[in-house]
């Protein structure tokens, strides 16, 4: 059983930890290749129901990775911060309604 303290800690770590994330970009980066040869990174992903693709030049594969990381420590984040603001709501209602 979590307590709330414990609860209100970790989600206080869980804000410092996303104010600590930097650029972020939802996605997938993948390598492609060209029938006549050669190959490209292309970046694929989903913004308000609509799929993106777009090209990414060699040079700036490594900092696309990093943003496309960042954004998924972001959404594991936010939802395990969502999940412990529920169990603290649970805690806090079950206190008041025994009081």
């Amino acid at each position: 059983m979590k307590t709330e303290r414990g609860l209100e800690r970790r989600i206080e770590k869980i804000k410092r930890d996303l104010m600590q994330l930097g650029d972020m970009r939802p996605g997938s980066l993948t390598m492609q290749t060209r029938k006549w040869g050669g190959e490209y990174c292309q970046l694929s992903y989903t913004h308000r129901g609509k799929g993106h693709t777009q090209y990414v030049s060699k040079e700036k594969r490594k900092e696309v990775e990093r943003q496309t990381a960042n954004y998924k420590k972001f959404r594991k984040l936010t939802q395990e911060w969502v999940e412990l603001a529920m169990e603290l709501c649970r805690l806090k209602t079950t206190r008041e309604v025994e009081k």
